[in-house]
Formats: C-alpha cells, structure tokens, sequence
C-alpha cells in the first residue's frame, strides 16, 4: 500500500523529488497536460464557452498507470508547476483520478528543495479555481481566435498564417491608429510669448499669451500674430497673482527587459540586438 502518491509534472523532478523522501511515498510525472481540446474541431461552446476536453492521444496507458497508483495510495497530493499552467493541469489530475474537490490535495514549491518539499506536503491546499479558469479561459480564446479567424487569413493573405488571441488585436490597434493619422487634418497654430523682467532683484522669466477678456485666443496665422504684436507693441505688463507651491518627481524605477529596449530605442536609437548585446557586456 502506497502512503503518500505524488504527481508532478516531468520525470527529471520526480526522480529528484524521491532522493528526499523516502519510507512508502511514490513520486510519478504526468509528463505535463493529459487533457486538452480536440484537434479536429472547436471544441469550444460558443454560446456558453463551455470547453469540450479529450484526453490527449497517446496518453491512455500513463492515464491507466496513474489511476492504479492513485487507487492504491492513501493520499494524493498534486505538485505540478506553481502556475496557471501547472494549476490546471492539477484540475485536469484531480478530475481524471477522482479526487474529492474539497480535498487538500495541492501542494506547491518554488525551489525543489528537501526542505522546500516537505514543507509544502505539509501544507497542502485546494485547487485554486481562479487561477484554473485563467488558465482556461486563455486556452478557450486561444481556440476560437485560432479556429475562427485564421482561416480568413487563409483565404484573403496567404495559407500557412495562424491568428493569435494577442497578436489579432495588437493588429487591429496599429491599423485603427494608422488610420486615425492618415485621416489627421493639420492644422497651423502659433503661440506669442513675452519675456517679462523685474526690478529689484533683476529677474526675467517667460509668459505665454493666453487670450483677451479670460478666453482663450486661437492664433492660426501669421497675419493674426502680427496684428496681436502690434496690439502689444507698447504694452504694459502687470503681475496681478503669483502662486508658489512644490513638485515632486519621484524616479524612475529599475527597468525591466522591456522598459530597457524601449528607452535604448527612444534615446540611443538602438536595435534589441544591440541593446541586449550591451547590456550582457555590462558586469
């Protein structure tokens, strides 16, 4: 009789995960996802998202073999990744195998690690229903956008293309906004500054106009600026309110992968290749 059945995902963590425990505990690998969408059709309820698993072919016989060691064990703890992925694939595990929702039966580590082992089977969990239906809710939108748009592709661009649930409407945001800047009207404007000095202390500082009689004044042409210059010619200025107050800027956090590529594009005008080339120069 085996005391304790634990099931991970690939066989090089199962064997690592026996070398810590020992006495009558079986480690075995679900060799990742057991259960999928079909292939050959949707798979997918379009009225009510409903997904439609199979078991994956070619798994029948470790299906058969985890069904016989889940039998036979008394407990059955779930330590696939710590992931959506990994979660789901605990949701599929507990489903196939018949183990109780309300049981205790996941556990999850981030380092494979004696201590970091034990621990977790000490503090098992339910299956995490939030991050299952991530999970599943990505696949399932992976599936009709895959199914249902790259045939278009097909027939209007070129066969072979595939559509993608983040690439699709990547696409459509360039193309809308290609749009909106081929169809943008210019328009001229011009803004009338004065710079203005003190006496005491001597000081100078910038004033921008604003309007006339507290509305804004649209200046879009020369001749109205030089109509204005002449208004303004022998003006008198007077400061009639000043304000005083603090900014605070607060800086700019550590960048990311990403963060770097851009602000290395934006200011240095480099490729990727060149900014990764240079950051892995960097000790």
């Amino acid at each position: 009789m085996i005391d304790k059945l634990i099931i991970v995902e690939s066989p090089a963590k199962a064997n690592t995960i026996k070398k810590f425990l020992g006495g009558s505990t079986k480690v075995v690998a679900s060799m990742g996802h057991i259960r999928d969408l079909p292939k050959s059709k949707l798979g997918v309820d379009t009225k009510t998202f409903e997904p439609q698993y199979i078991n994956i072919r070619g798994k029948g016989d470790l299906i058969k073999s985890l069904k016989k060691e889940a039998k036979e064990a008394k407990r059955v703890y779930i330590a696939t990744d710590p992931d959506r992925e990994g979660e789901a694939i605990a949701w599929h595990l507990s489903n196939i195998l018949d183990v109780e929702k309300s049981k205790m039966c996941r556990v999850t580590f981030n380092e494979i690690t004696k201590d970091a082992v034990k621990k977790a089977i000490q503090n098992p969990r339910q299956i995490d229903m939030d991050l299952t239906d991530a999970q599943q809710a990505r696949r399932v939108l992976d599936r009709i956008v895959g199914y249902k748009i790259s045939p278009v592709l097909w027939k209007k661009v070129q066969k072979g293309l595939s559509a993608g649930r983040v690439q699709s409407v990547a696409v459509k945001l360039i193309v809308d906004r290609e749009e909106e800047i081929e169809n943008f009207i210019p328009e001229e404007y011009w803004n009338v500054y004065a710079t203005l000095s003190t006496k005491k202390p001597k000081k100078s500082f910038e004033a921008k106009l604003f309007g006339k009689d507290n509305k804004k004044l649209e200046i879009n042409s020369k001749e109205q600026v030089d109509k204005i210059l002449k208004d303004i010619e022998n003006a008198k200025y007077i400061v009639d309110e000043v304000k005083k107050g603090e900014k605070k800027k607060n800086p700019a956090p550590p960048f990311t992968t990403s963060t770097m590529q851009q602000e290395a594009s934006r200011k240095l005008n480099f490729a990727i290749r060149k900014t990764m080339q240079v950051a892995q120069r960097i000790v």
